[in-house]
């Protein structure tokens, strides 16, 4: 009841709010049209101004027994929806939203016409426009390959000029790899047998140029040379559904080919990429060398898929492992690394997790999956619902939003939890008569015996030779999946239940390691301090200079054949791989992570969330927790650069004022004179938006800023209209300014709080238990060369984005001085990187791990006087030099 509920929330805000657009933008309650908002790149693509969400929609509404909804949908489809519009879409995401919502549409439709009830007027509408839109697609194969174009102009194909694609020589993997289900069901549907034979010839030119040797494939592949462009292989984005389509087409086609393809592409997953709970991304001709040490959100599909397999036990492993993940971020980070800290912050409301959550269930009957479903459920209610919808996470950190709601959210995530916890009498036909596509969309299991023009063996391909085990756990089973222990999905879990939380152990000391009697371990750029001068000895002896910069900056160059010995030679390049690393990483960690502006004024009560990026002065909201309540007031002047004119109006409010003219400390200054609480600057560039720009820091004027003891947070325009329209609207406004966002039991506590904010059958947790994420590191994947080679040099002090330019702070790695010794995080070996704990974790670190280093440095620090007193002379000229910029 809870999910058809959230359902309605997102469905009918579209409908009233949103459509014909493509999608609803749940922050400003409006529809998404592609070309009247900004541009958000290859994410654009899915919009063809064919109300997407409702096309996508259209099958969900039947499994959820909405029939009427679905039958006065139909209409709106029929009517409205134009296909011929002069708009550049994706193939793929056209193909499995566009194609497999009316092909799903209309399987539902001419069931319940047999059914007698509803739908008695249908008579294939939908089919007819899957076959136009089919046509439709059709010129984007027009390759030497069959690997078809990534793009297609839905009035104009790929060859006219004013089709404006057609020009574009790679594809990725699951983008030509995604199309036998959609295009063979188009083709049984209809009797044309077209649409099937272009989909097999783009799967048979990707099985045969997979790596023989692997048997794996690449993300990235030219359409014209099959050359792979990409050679990393995993199960995430890029190749995911390929993998799916494989197995799901033996299940709809019937054809052996598709199975035995599958399993030996199976076979080599499990042996390369494949280490539980883990599944993390290869080189396709070193498929023993990882190529990342992060994994991405999509592969969340796999273990469902695993399970239409029959390989049960893995399964349970890595989504117990993923489970972890979200249980301590509340969602699935777009991306996360193998320490299980955030790599990419987002979560646009991906529907993969629920989608194995329910084939679990289904395998093994478990109610733990069940509970599962209920923590999805409670963090969509706490965390992502806002008035218009659902709103995507734009930092699973932080708890801001952004203005987005994607059209798989209707189509699967709603869909895959309501089967989670619906029984047989309450769905009005037997979802097991169907397959799901990968957008979730229901293909009837009959077609297999319709319109078969394909002959079912394909002979002409060559099969790797794979034992018989490997077809052990085949559907249909051939063995039993649990053994008559009730206890033994649990027993696979309970060794994972604190995985994610004790992936930072305690190991030995470098200290400790070195008291020892054994030889010392080589030097680590983690622990490397440029103010000991026993380190700088070993830099010596592993042919590493080290340069002081006019600049104020350290370089670091190695010359191999200076070093002492081969081994040194050896030490000293693994050294320069972990700088390189370090100064990668630290480029992203030494920015300020961003901050959130929370609206918790009426209608709003905590539900919207705004990305901000942080000042460099001022109250640090990340040091304040309960951050800084209290209602907007615009200023007079709105730039924010004289002595503010209406003080009666600012005092004791949070000032909005807009970006220009003065230096960010300028206008902190000028509104805490008159009374302001905090400030809230807004961008004037129109249009602008954390969607599309990276976050800054607003930089100080060069002065002493002690004086600033207000908060201060920069909004993107786009952001900042959102609260600018709330006035408009609302008169009064209240925000929250603070590090994170809030839960609303937290800002509400002890206040009345309106009965329909109030989600039935929810906790309301404290958020603030939950500790906020650092950006994971970043292993750099290519190999360093030998020989000679630079880190490159790297700033003392980062150093912010000042008024008037749109400079992201970029700052480097520090090399740490006596006076910078904190734990740095980096690889133990290359190529096996250590798990670096974030400073979030509460574990001890310097101080427990490295017992009085800091006394013993700071004794040693004599020698390098002269050294450092040189250094901060050239400090002091580079910070001069840059006042005078400023």
């Amino acid at each position: 009841n809870q999910v058809l509920e959230m359902f309605d929330h997102a469905y009918s805000n579209y409908m009233e709010h949103a459509y014909p657009a493509d999608e609803l933008m749940p922050l400003t309650c409006r529809g998404r049209v592609r070309g009247q908002e900004p541009s958000r790149g290859d994410v654009d693509d899915a919009l063809g101004k064919f109300s997407l969400t409702l096309i996508d929609t259209l099958d969900t509404l039947v499994v959820l027994n909405k029939t009427k909804e679905f039958e006065e949908a139909v209409k709106k489809v029929i009517k409205d929806v134009n296909l011929d519009n002069d708009i550049v879409v994706s193939v793929f995401e056209t193909n499995i939203r566009v194609l497999g919502g009316l092909l799903g549409g209309h399987s539902v439709a001419i069931m319940l016409k047999e059914k007698g009830e509803h739908m008695q007027w249908y008579n294939g509408e939908l089919l007819h426009m899957a076959k136009e839109l089919g046509y439709k697609l059709l010129p984007a194969f027009n390759t030497t390959s069959g690997l078809p174009y990534p793009r297609v102009n839905l009035k104009f194909g790929v060859r006219h000029p004013e089709a404006r694609t057609g020009t574009e020589t790679d594809t990725c993997t699951a983008c030509a790899g995604t199309l036998i289900l959609e295009f063979a069901a188009l083709s049984r549907f209809t009797g044309t047998s077209i649409f099937e034979e272009y989909a097999r010839k783009a799967l048979d030119f990707i099985w045969e140029k997979r790596q023989r040797s692997s048997n794996l494939v690449g993300v990235t592949i030219n359409i014209h040379t099959g050359d792979w462009v990409r050679k990393d292989s995993g199960v995430g984005a890029g190749i995911d559904s390929y993998y799916e389509y494989l197995l799901k087409a033996y299940v709809l086609l019937g054809d052996d080919s598709f199975l035995e393809r599958f399993n030996t592409h199976y076979d080599a997953i499990m042996r390369y990429i494949s280490q539980p709970p883990l599944l993390l991304d290869v080189h396709i001709h070193k498929p023993m060398l990882n190529a990342r040490t992060w994994m991405d959100s999509l592969l969340a599909f796999f273990p469902g898929l695993q399970v239409l397999k029959g390989d049960i036990r893995p399964a349970i492993e890595t989504h117990e492992m993923l489970y972890q993940v979200i249980k301590k971020h509340n969602f699935l980070p777009e991306a996360f690394t193998t320490d299980f800290r955030v790599h990419w912050a987002q979560h646009p409301l991906r529907p993969e997790f629920a989608e194995s959550t329910y084939f679990l269930y289904k395998a093994t009957g478990d109610p733990y999956y069940l509970e599962v479903g209920k923590t999805l459920i409670e963090n969509l209610n706490k965390y992502a619902r806002v008035p218009c919808g659902f709103a995507a996470m734009k930092d699973v950190r932080t708890g801001s939003h952004e203005d987005r709601m994607d059209s798989f959210f209707l189509a699967e995530m709603f869909k895959y939890l309501y089967l989670l916890f619906a029984d047989k009498e309450d769905m009005i036909f037997d979802i097991e008569d169907y397959i799901f596509t990968t957008e979730a969309h229901l293909l009837p299991l009959w077609l297999s015996t319709t319109n078969q023009t394909i002959s079912k063996k394909n002979t002409s391909t060559e099969y790797t030779e794979l034992d018989d085990s490997n077809f052990d756990w085949t559907c249909p089973n051939t063995q039993i999946l649990f053994p008559n222990d009730p206890m033994f999905a649990q027993s696979i879990r309970e060794p994972l239940k604190n995985v994610v939380d004790k992936s930072c152990p305690r190991g030995i000391s470098r200290v400790e390691e070195s008291l020892g009697s054994g030889p010392k371990p080589p030097l680590r750029a983690r622990d490397f301090m440029a103010s000991n001068p026993e380190h700088l000895e070993i830099l010596k002896k592993m042919g590493v200079s080290l340069i002081h910069l006019k600049d104020g900056r350290v370089q670091l160059v190695q010359h191999a054949v200076q070093a002492a010995s081969s081994l040194d030679a050896e030490d000293g390049l693994r050294f320069m791989q972990e700088m390189i690393e370090l100064s990668s990483q630290q480029q992203k960690e030494q920015q300020l992570p961003p901050r959130a502006v929370q609206i918790v004024s009426h209608p709003f009560f905590g539900r919207v969330v705004l990305t901000a990026g942080p000042a460099q002065f001022g109250m640090d909201l990340s040091k304040h927790k309960a951050g800084t309540r209290g209602f907007v007031a615009t200023i007079k002047p709105y730039n924010g650069c004289s002595e503010i004119t209406n003080p009666e109006a600012v005092k004791e409010k949070i000032a909005l004022m807009q970006r220009g003219q003065c230096m960010f400390a300028e206008k902190a200054r000028n509104i805490q004179k008159a009374g302001a609480i905090g400030g809230i600057v807004i961008d004037d560039n129109e249009g602008s938006s954390s969607d599309t720009a990276p976050l800054f820091q607003m930089a100080g004027d060069g002065k002493n800023t002690d004086d600033i003891t207000i908060p201060m947070l920069f909004l993107f325009n786009k952001e900042g209209n959102i609260i600018l329209d709330a006035i408009r609207e609302y008169e009064a406004v209240e925000v929250l300014l603070s590090d994170k966002a809030k839960d609303r039991a937290t800002i509400f506590k002890g206040k009345m709080i309106p009965n329909y904010i109030i989600d039935s059958n929810l906790e309301m947790e404290n958020m603030d238990q939950k500790l906020s994420e650092n950006d994971s590191h970043k292993q750099n994947s290519e190999e360093a060369p030998s020989g000679s080679q630079d880190v490159g040099a790297v700033p003392e002090e980062p150093q912010g984005a000042a008024e008037g330019s749109d400079v992201t702070d970029t700052a480097s790695a520090s090399v740490p001085t006596s006076s910078q010794d904190s734990y740095i995080p980096g690889s133990e070996e290359a190529g096996a990187p250590e798990p670096a704990c974030p400073s979030g974790d509460n574990q001890p670190q310097e101080q427990e791990t490295e017992p009085n280093s800091k006394a013993n440095w700071d004794n040693n620090v004599q020698p390098m006087e002269s050294i450092l007193a040189d250094w901060n002379e050239d400090i002091e000229a580079f910070e001069m030099m840059e006042k005078d910029e400023l």
